[in-house]
């Protein structure tokens, strides 16, 4: 290990250790080419497919790791860990993989389809709770009662050497890559990939990307220590983790080159952009390096490696999200357009936007509002479009059709 400060660092050598422990055991997840997002940085650009790994995103290698390292003794206690779903299902396939008994705590807003993988990976699962803390607690206690190890997502130096063989999978498969931008919720994952990437290439920048709304390494490397957050918001429910530990903050701080935010309507357009572009199917927070890239794609020097750190998403969410990132890139336009309240008015409309190619999805008829004056009628109507540009030219129809036209 390195030293920073009193906290050691995971070394290079660490996680190459890890890596040979895990060969036979991860899959070497493949490098996509994205084209999309190369015009946009003007170089390549490459996603690093983790959301295609065992149990849909990079937990595994981690959770692997640090059960593998454990003795027979504790094996034997069984282990125990907290997650809202990519960390338990890591740790219920490595334990039966590696013959021990797994119980995980879930939070109950937990998503329906990772706790049924968790559940069909062996692991026996309790419900507890609304937040990840709320279960990092009940399952510490679990340990302290029956002596069950406890696995936790990130704050092991084990967990983060695991989850940097990431990063030397990067390195073998793309020796060019100028920056790497990674998720970070606890920190476990840009942790490990930072220790892996310094220390062959220390000229390779390393850029963390958080959830705005759920971001507590901006806050905590601006104190100098870590800082919990009050309060957190997103969609992206596998980094929403309110403080970082002592271990990966001192990771982050020593080894990581930015920390960068997005916002909630940029994680949408990133996932739409990963279905549609990269036929990819990605949770909210295995897409916060794409939307860093999206968002500012002047700020990376290509050759670029964004990691899709998970693809376990509620089908549920994915249509929400879906929908979401439409109306954040323009594909849905919500109008209101004052009408003459007689027979055939509707219709009129409706041939209108039938000829600029504007696909209906609602209608609606308001005559009650003071808005509108004698003889007249509001219909707001949602569209589908091609685009901000086909918007512009829908509008614009409209009101040269003689319209009063507004949008919302």
């Amino acid at each position: 290990m390195v030293d920073a400060g009193s906290v050691p660092l995971v070394s290079g050598a660490d996680v190459e250790a890890a890596a040979e422990l895990l060969a036979g055991v991860v899959r070497r997840t493949p490098l996509e080419h994205s084209r999309g997002l190369a015009d946009r940085v003007g170089g390549p650009v490459w996603l690093k497919c983790e959301n295609l790994q065992r149990t849909g995103s990079f937990k595994i290698r981690g959770a692997y790791t640090r059960i593998a390292r454990l003795t027979d003794a504790e094996r034997a206690r069984g282990v125990v860990a907290a997650s809202a779903g990519n960390h338990a299902q890591g740790v219920a396939l490595a334990a039966r993989l590696l013959g021990t008994r797994a119980t995980v705590y879930m939070p109950e807003s937990a998503p329906l389809p990772k706790v049924a993988a968790t559940e069909a990976y062996g692991a026996r699962i309790e419900m507890f709770g609304q937040t990840l803390a709320e279960p990092l607690l009940a399952a510490a206690e679990h340990a302290q009662r029956t002596g069950a190890v406890f696995i936790h997502p990130f704050d092991h130096p084990d967990v983060i050497a695991g989850q940097g063989t990431v990063g030397l999978e990067v390195l073998e498969q793309c020796p060019e890559v100028a920056t790497v931008l990674v998720c970070a919720g606890g920190g476990g994952l840009v942790a490990g990939m930072a220790a892996a990437v310094k220390a062959r290439r220390p000229d390779v920048r390393v850029v963390a990307v958080q959830a705005a709304e759920a971001a507590a390494f901006p806050g905590s490397l601006a104190a100098g220590r870590p800082v919990a957050l009050e309060s957190m918001s997103t969609m992206a429910d596998g980094i929403a983790v309110p403080r970082p530990t002592d271990l990966t903050f001192a990771h982050v701080q020593g080894l990581v080159d930015e920390v960068r935010t997005v916002s909630e309507e940029e994680l949408s357009r990133a996932l739409l952009f990963c279905l549609e572009r990269a036929k990819l199917v990605v949770e909210p927070a295995g897409v916060a390096a794409v939307a860093a890239v999206l968002a500012d794609p002047a700020a990376f020097a290509p050759p670029v490696v964004a990691v899709l750190s998970g693809g376990n998403i509620d089908p549920v969410l994915l249509l929400k999200v879906v929908q979401h990132g439409m109306a954040a890139a323009g594909r849905y336009l919500s109008l209101r357009l004052q009408v003459p309240d007689r027979p055939g008015s509707l219709a009129a409309v409706l041939a209108e936007l039938a000829a600029v190619g504007a696909n209906v999805l609602e209608v609606e008829h308001e005559r009650t509002t003071t808005r509108l004056g004698v003889g007249e009628v509001e219909v707001f109507v949602v569209l589908e479009t091609r685009g901000p540009v086909h918007a512009g030219e829908v509008i614009a129809a409209l009101r040269r059709g003689g319209y009063a036209v507004t949008t919302e």
